[in-house]
């Protein structure tokens, strides 16, 4: 098995470049071509039991063996557990949002409402699929840039805060010149009458 960390910083190149040619494929499949992610699994599934249904009648006409298909079915076992688990997690989501409104922890309504804020201000800009496309394609690129051009980024990052210490020096003396002569103004000001 593998971690995440190897895909992501590209030690397990195969599975990386498999993942990154699949979001690349599915989004443009998806994301350019019109094609919803309903109607392709409508026809895969459509085209699938069509060959299996043509496969099974023409291998009792010709005395061959049906299609191989495992029977399939969800245990009891494996269904209670699901519902356990999406029961647990809808209890502690209310609970939390219960907490919420009535104001208990106002720095988790804080945390929640930026969050929330955040997500609908890009779901404004973009649609699921671009966001899940854009997102996989940074998180396989960019650690893995990084890591190559490390050195570099540094510097410029360097320079980059340098420049912005400067910046702040400089608004920081111009800022108190104006306070100083907006003061000095309301003092003459209130003085004259």
């Amino acid at each position: 098995m593998f971690a995440v960390g190897d895909v992501v910083m590209w030690r397990r190149g195969d599975v990386s470049a498999c993942l990154l040619a699949a979001t690349v494929s599915g989004w443009l499949l998806f994301g350019s071509g019109g094609y919803t992610f309903l109607s392709l699994a409508s026809n895969v599934l459509l085209l699938l039991l069509t060959v299996l249904f043509l496969w099974a009648k023409a291998a009792r006409l010709l005395n061959r063996p049906e299609p191989p298909i495992p029977e399939m079915h969800v245990s009891q076992q494996v269904v209670n557990e699901v519902v356990a688990m999406v029961h647990s997690v809808l209890n502690t989501v209310f609970s939390v949002f219960h907490d919420i409104a009535l104001g208990r922890d106002s720095v988790l309504f804080y945390q929640v409402f930026l969050s929330l804020w955040i997500i609908s201000i890009i779901g404004s800009l973009t649609d699921f699929t671009t966001l899940c496309y854009t997102s996989i394609v940074a998180v396989l690129t960019i650690p893995a840039l990084y890591k190559k051009y490390e050195e570099c980024i540094d510097r410029y990052m360097r320079f980059a805060y340098m420049n912005l210490q400067m910046y702040e020096m400089v608004y920081e003396r111009f800022s108190a010149k104006c306070f100083h002569r907006a003061r000095d103004l309301v003092i003459e000001v209130l003085k004259e009458p």
